[in-house]
């Protein structure tokens, strides 16, 4: 098939480079089309269930070698695991003095973000050799300020320039470098951000992130069996999804790519053909008739119910009420409201073993007819950008979990008409997202 794109970024998680036969596999993906030109690896992933990964193998070097103790051990498992890749790719390269390097800072005393880093750093050698692509350290395109935060317009300036003359590219994930030159990581998305300001400062038609998994389900199959998969989301509801509790790319490395309107497709290494799932901006090339994207929720919430007559011609009474929870330092989820109602909506854990204080601070603020203080609620988000417009979507949820015998608690919908967002008993959470998917997906 004739490849549609230009200019790709493809980023591969640990699980794809884990051995000598994953990392066949994404060469392959890699050689497959021409327009793959800038490639962003992870470190060595498991290659079994119990299995650990190189980075994690590093850090016990690291606190091994803090506390004065031997890391030989660990340290051996590591050369090991790089030069089984190597000699089961038949390459020639020689990693010895790589590996002295790090075992000398390990010994000397070295920070804890450059250890965690060269997992990253030795794939990305390896790599870049295997496939016959340039190698460029991330720390020479990568840059954090004097605080420790990342410096996006220096790296894009920089990354861009660098890329711009090179046909081809191997950049190792996860790390930059500070003002006076040490490594420093990223805390979380690691590789999925270097993969992102790449694809960001060569402005790729497409980013491509490969792992284990066919990309992101309608929800989670722990739940529902064998769940559709979503094949175009948008960062909008990528964004809700993720909020209510369902595993997907941390934001921070959404971001870089969403902000120059860069789409992602999240593919599976072991099963290339699969087309996967593509995030992006706007649906206006990519359409789909479902009316629903995805199903998720979290459990652990309370609902505190608030009721005066009145309430609605109180000036500032929401005001009251959210002043207490601002000066006892805890955050609120959701306000659903009526004209003699309001309820808060908070994380139980946020106010564990302080209900009596904060009930007892909005009476007094707000002197209410009642109060109540309800402690298990689940909420479950129904998430899509068909929703909107689209006659009936709400009344087919509630229905369907009549239908079923399940109690709403609480309902709250955006003007956006994106998500709804809907309050059940802890003990209904998995029977209410069983309902709504097969009253969508399978009616």
């Amino acid at each position: 098939m004739k490849d549609l794109y230009e200019k790709k970024v493809v980023k591969f998680g640990g699980s794809s480079l884990a051995s000598a036969e994953q990392f066949r596999k994404s060469a392959d993906i890699i050689k497959s089309e021409a327009s793959r030109r800038f490639v962003v690896p992870s470190a060595p992933g498991k290659r079994f269930p119990k299995d650990t990964k190189v980075t994690d193998l590093l850090l016990s070097c690291y606190d091994r070698a803090a506390a004065g103790e031997d890391f030989s051990r660990e340290f051996a498992d590591i050369v090991s695991r790089y030069d089984d890749i190597i000699n089961g790719l038949g390459l020639a390269t020689d990693l010895s003095a790589e590996y002295s390097a790090i075992k000398q800072r390990l010994s000397e005393g070295t920070t804890r973000d450059y250890i965690a880093s060269r997992g990253e750093y030795l794939n990305a050698l390896i790599l870049s050799e295997y496939i016959g692509y340039d190698f460029l350290d991330a720390a020479e395109g990568i840059f954090f300020d004097a605080d420790g935060r990342f410096d996006a317009s220096r790296t894009d300036r920089i990354m861009s320039e660098r890329l711009a003359g090179a046909k081809n590219a191997v950049i190792p994930g996860f790390y930059g470098s500070m003002p006076d030159g040490s490594i420093k990581t990223f805390s979380r998305g690691g590789s999925d951000i270097t993969g992102a300001i790449v694809a960001r400062a060569v402005m790729a038609d497409i980013y491509e992130n490969w792992t284990d998994v066919s990309g992101f389900l309608m929800c989670d199959p722990r739940i529902v069996e064998n769940p559709h998969p979503i094949k175009i989301i948008t960062y909008r509801e990528l964004r809700e999804l993720s909020y209510m509790g369902a595993t997907v790319l941390h934001e921070e490395s959404i971001f870089p790519v969403k902000l120059a309107g860069i789409p992602i497709n999240i593919r599976n290494t072991n099963r290339p053909s699969d087309i996967g799932t593509m995030i992006v901006t706007s649906t206006d090339k990519y359409r789909t008739d479902d009316i629903i994207t995805g199903i998720a929720g979290k459990k652990g919430f309370s609902v505190i119910r608030i009721e005066k007559d009145m309430m609605n011609q109180e000036t500032g009474f929401g005001m009251k009420v959210l002043k207490v929870f601002s000066d006892l330092g805890v955050s609120f989820e959701h306000l659903p409201s009526g004209i003699d109602t309001m309820c808060v909506i908070i994380n139980r854990d946020d106010i564990s073993g302080r209900e009596r204080e904060i009930l007892s601070s909005i009476s007094r603020a707000v002197n209410p007819d009642n109060i109540d203080y309800e402690p298990s609620l689940a909420l479950i988000a129904v998430v899509g950008r068909n929703m909107a417009g689209m006659p009936g979507t709400a009344a087919r949820i509630f229905t369907s979990l009549a239908r079923e015998g399940i109690n709403i608690r609480m309902i709250d919908q955006g003007s956006s008409e994106l998500n709804i967002i809907i309050g059940v008993d802890e003990s209904a959470f998995e029977h209410a997202i069983r309902t709504i998917y097969d009253e969508f997906c399978n009616g």
